[in-house]
């Protein structure tokens, strides 16, 4: 069984504990005043802080992290040459749920890269050991290195494939040009850039996240091979994957 960990865990847990809050007191007050106001005021302070807890803890499951969405990476997969490549690396690999959406489509004998900040501040437990734990569940091995997308720790040309999923609308906007950059650098000549992004563009761009990534990805020297638009199972905006290589 996989674990990918719960994404925005501490500002999740912090608005459950001030629902929780809320409702004690509720309770409290019911206990010490008697009078219908005070009673009144009570069960609406239950009602309302109760809901915040119960309504945030069901976003600690969503997505859940022991499930994995595999059609998204199937998109980005059936557009790479991943099975033939000697060299892949795929950058913000997080606790590994990308790697794993990758895994059917890799080599036994290709050597697998996952970079990343391991931040756990941002996802619970995000860090080297649960990425190559969940790798190695999907029947892959994985070398973690920690690093950054905007100045990766590798020499230039050193990987067939360099994949980017659902990270770089994570990065300011004013990076996304170094990261795509270093997508380049370190992919070979004759390689391949994959990239799986949300339906998400900077504010103040008018664009559509299809043209305004087509247009990062251009400017970053890369030519665009595939684009195409994932419809999501949630019945949200679909997702952009982008295929190109190096110019």
């Amino acid at each position: 069984m996989y674990w990918f960990g719960l994404y925005h865990w501490r500002r999740r847990f912090r608005a459950v504990g001030e629902g929780l809050v809320v409702a004690l007191a509720g309770v409290a007050l019911a206990r010490r005043r008697s009078d219908r106001a005070s009673r009144a005021l009570a069960a609406v302070a239950v009602a309302l802080g109760g809901a915040r807890a119960v309504r945030t803890l069901s976003t600690l499951t969503s997505p859940p992290p022991w499930r994995l969405e595999r059609y998204k990476y199937d998109a980005l997969a059936r557009e790479l040459p991943l099975t033939d490549a000697g060299r892949v690396l795929d950058v913000g690999c997080g606790t590994g749920r990308s790697l794993v959406g990758l895994a059917p489509r890799l080599s036994g004998s290709t050597t697998v890269v996952g970079v990343d900040v391991f931040d756990d501040r941002v996802i619970l437990g995000n860090g080297p050991r649960l990425a190559r734990r969940n790798a190695r569940t999907a029947g892959i091995a994985v070398e973690p290195v920690r690093g950054d997308a905007g100045s990766l720790p590798f020499a230039s040309g050193s990987f067939d494939v360099v994949t980017a999923c659902r990270v770089l609308h994570d990065l300011p906007a004013d990076r996304h040009g170094d990261a795509l950059g270093e997508l380049r650098r370190v992919c070979r000549a004759d390689g391949a850039v994959g990239i799986l992004e949300l339906p998400i563009v900077p504010e103040r761009v008018d664009a559509s996240p299809e043209r305004y990534w087509r247009t990062r990805v251009g400017d970053a020297g890369l030519s665009v091979r595939t684009a195409a638009r994932v419809p999501r199972r949630d019945g949200d905006e679909p997702y952009v994957v982008l295929v190109a290589a190096p110019t």
